[in-house]
């Protein structure tokens, strides 16, 4: 293709232009800036004092430690199943393959609300599997383990996700040189397959980690809302919004923003490290 035919592409107007980054800012104003905005304006609106001391309170102190170990569980198991994953898609061929990749994206297609109700179905008091974990002391449903495996279940396609087009993009010669030359396949796969996406994995955990801290849907389903025991963050939010202890609700919000400010720096710091292995797996 020439140069001149990309012309009418690239060459817009000046005032198309201004109009398109115009439209583009005052959207993400809206959408992303003034929302934000809002939620520290409120949590300040009493003043520092009285957003200290609601964050003092047991029950936010709680929601906070929760959310923290949840994230702590289930990400780093949502990245050894990505790389797993990824690695038999991407390194293998056998039959199936389109079933694996179709069952990798079903989080994503599945609303979490019916997620969690599974769960329940599963691992209730009242089913035949959660009754004898029950019997036995070990509950699921209303429990950390609840909690946990519906936020393995949101998340898990995302490790995976970022993982696979990188993994496909750098196909299978490395590896097969290894072991053609005597590597073992842990040795091939710590040597060679790890050092090649180490940032795309990187990246897919940071994406994991603000998904799993931020999870509302599924884990309202599964918690109980028991305060002070299973209730999240995002879940003890709601609970305080809907007693108009809004400094509480927002000053709580706030500190899961600013959770998901600190992710989103590490990840724009990641893509201008490393933008070229990124722009692999599909991101500008």
């Amino acid at each position: 293709m020439t140069v001149a035919a990309l012309a009418p592409v690239t060459s817009e107007r000046p005032a198309v232009r201004f109009t398109l980054i115009a439209v583009a800012v005052v959207g993400m104003a809206l959408l992303v800036l003034a929302p934000l905005v809002v939620v520290f304006a409120e949590a300040l609106a009493q003043g520092w004092t009285a957003a200290l001391d609601s964050l003092s309170n047991k029950d936010a102190q709680s929601a906070i430690r929760l959310t923290l170990t949840v994230a702590a569980i289930a990400v780093p198991m949502n990245a050894i199943f990505g790389v797993a994953a990824a690695w038999a898609i991407t390194k293998f061929d056998f039959h199936g393959k389109a079933i694996l990749i179709t069952l990798i994206d079903l989080p994503f297609s599945v609303s979490p609300v019916v997620a969690g109700l599974c769960i329940v179905l599963l691992f209730g008091a009242n089913s035949s599997v959660g009754g004898w974990l029950v019997t036995q002391g070990y509950p699921v449903v209303f429990a950390l383990p609840g909690i946990v495996l519906a936020t393995l279940f949101i998340t898990f396609p995302v490790v995976a996700r970022e993982l696979i087009p990188l993994m496909i993009e750098q196909g299978r010669t490395e590896e097969e040189a290894a072991l053609t030359l005597g590597a073992s396949g842990w040795h091939t796969f710590w040597t060679v397959t790890l050092p090649n996406i180490r940032w795309a994995l990187l990246y897919g955990v940071l994406l994991c980690n603000a998904r799993a801290m931020g999870e509302f849907g599924a884990i309202a389903v599964v918690s109980g809302r028991i305060r002070g025991q299973t209730a999240t963050m995002p879940i003890t939010i709601e609970m305080l919004y809907n007693e108009y202890l809004s400094v509480a609700a927002f000053t709580l919000a706030a500190v899961l923003a600013l959770l998901a400010l600190v992710t989103l720096a590490l990840k724009t710091a990641l893509e201008l490290r490393h933008a070229d292995q990124i722009a692999a797996i599909g991101h500008p």
